[in-house]
């Protein structure tokens, strides 16, 4: 059993070390941000969700619940979304800001003359640059990217928290969902109503 515990020791590192950083993510959130996207989210006529890989998934996720909300939403790329129009609002969802898919879509979205708001990590790259609103997600320090080995990133004082792009991709998750909430207090959404909305194919 002991061993099995000392096995396991890195994802228990791991799950604290990301739970911490979240902690740190939501104590420094420009309020007037989130604010202004939750206005636009309101306000919009149809939103358009849209990210590449992991981050696309985080992406989706929200677009479910905004469904279960009962917004008119989207995913970019689906075969049955429709056009983007200058009353609607796309969210890109993106750690580096600089995906060339999303950022071109996000370009495309601003000649629309449709809001854009971008989930980032990088507030002076494309997406942060052209965005309308701009959330700031921090992901893994780049002091942390430098040291490839798990055990030289340890003695330097960088632990690893979590391969790649993930711990932006769980912080923008757990960011979308606790918009989530927001917007159910807003608009006095139950969580029975959500379930109504909810597939019955699974």
């Amino acid at each position: 059993m002991k061993s099995e515990k000392n096995e396991c020791k890195a994802t228990i590192e791991s799950m604290t070390l990301i739970a911490d950083h979240i902690r740190k993510v939501a104590s420094k959130l420009d309020t007037g941000s989130v604010t202004l996207l939750v206005k636009c989210i309101m306000d919009s006529r149809k939103i358009f969700l849209m990210g590449a890989g992991r981050s696309g998934l985080a992406a989706k996720a929200f677009a479910m619940r905004l469904m279960h909300l009962g917004f008119n939403v989207y995913v970019v790329g689906e075969t049955t979304t429709p056009a983007v129009g200058q009353e609607d609002l796309v969210i890109g969802v993106s750690g580096s800001g600089e995906t060339p898919s999303i950022a071109n879509l996000g370009g495309i979205a601003k000649k629309i003359g449709s809001k854009l708001a971008v989930i980032t990590s990088n507030i002076d790259s494309t997406l942060g640059s052209i965005s309308d609103i701009v959330v700031i997600i921090p992901g893994r320090p780049k002091e942390d990217i430098i040291y490839e080995d798990y055990q030289e990133r340890r003695m330097m004082g960088y632990p690893q928290l979590a391969p790649l792009g993930t711990i932006f991709e769980i912080s923008a998750l757990v960011f979308l969902d606790a918009v989530v909430s927001e917007l159910m207090v807003r608009t006095g959404a139950s969580e029975a109503e959500l379930k109504k909305r909810h597939t019955v194919f699974e």
